[in-house]
């Protein structure tokens, strides 16, 4: 009795999920783009969370060297060429040295690495084109229709550690489509300088909460919250290749997480 009292209101009892599913969806939908609906500016993350740098830079050296007839274990160099990164910027921050843009920190640490690889020797317009391999980087599959989409409700901007001249000469070679692009030298300062971040909010009109940061790292996601910056976080998991360990999920209360770039566009409703 009891068996054939269940199948005749299972179809209601399935409606009624289906309903609630519906509701949910839509009120997590409609918090959203309420919580956000004060946002006006998006400002990016380049390096990583836009455009894939390890693959893009071990291509260029590779095409480079072999018309050279010089092969060597691009992905390690390209490994360790990354690796001044963050160390020369430090320096700067610290004292230790007067400031010098990140073009700069990598010249000077490519100079090294070719000696240590055993390349031939480049004459310095060679340098420097192996240098700027840094600003002919492809933007991950996503970049362009999420930008582009974007684009469409919100003002785009760069906030990065790049120098101004080589940001902008990347955003042209890839069609990145900013509004304005605030780079470390307009600054002064690296990320996460707070001065960084304070001076995007200050140049996109002053109130933080009309400001988010994408970004596909925890660190730069946490000092930009904690100016009352938005912040959304875009997991690039394999930005360091096969073996990376960090950033591979959200380590803080971040207000948006997104697949990727067209994810995101879609959770801000454009």
């Amino acid at each position: 009795m009891y068996g054939n009292h269940f199948f005749s209101v299972y179809p209601a009892l399935v409606g009624l999920c289906l309903w609630l599913a519906r509701c949910h969806n839509a009120e997590a939908m409609s918090h959203d783009l309420t919580d956000h609906a004060n946002v006006k500016s998006l400002v990016f993350d380049v390096f990583g969370t836009v455009v894939d740098w390890r693959n893009s830079v071990i291509f260029e050296l590779s095409d480079f060297f072999a018309e050279r007839g010089f092969e060597a274990d691009w992905p390690d160099f390209v490994d360790q060429w990354k690796a001044c990164y963050r160390p020369g910027m430090d320096e700067v921050v610290r004292g230790d040295r007067p400031w010098r843009s990140v073009h700069d920190i990598y010249r000077e640490t490519l100079e090294r690495l070719l000696v240590d690889f055993g390349a031939p020797t480049l004459d310095e317009k060679e340098t420097e084109f192996v240098t700027d391999a840094w600003y002919r980087l492809d933007p991950w599959p996503d970049a362009l229709p999420g930008l582009t989409r974007l684009k469409s409700k919100y003002t785009l901007s760069t906030l990065s550690n790049a120098d101004f001249a080589g940001m902008v000469a990347m955003s042209k070679r890839a069609g990145l489509p900013w509004d304005c692009v605030i780079t470390a030298d307009v600054v002064q300062a690296y990320k996460p300088d707070p001065k960084a971040y304070l001076t995007g909010i200050r140049l996109l009109g002053g109130d933080p909460a009309a400001v988010m940061l994408v970004a596909a790292h925890n660190y730069d996601l946490a000092e930009a919250q904690s100016h009352g910056m938005r912040t959304a976080f875009i997991p690039r998991t394999n930005e360091y290749g096969p073996s990376q360990t960090t950033n591979l999920k959200p380590m803080g209360d971040w207000d948006l997480v997104a697949e990727d770039l067209e994810d995101l566009a879609a959770k801000l409703g454009c």
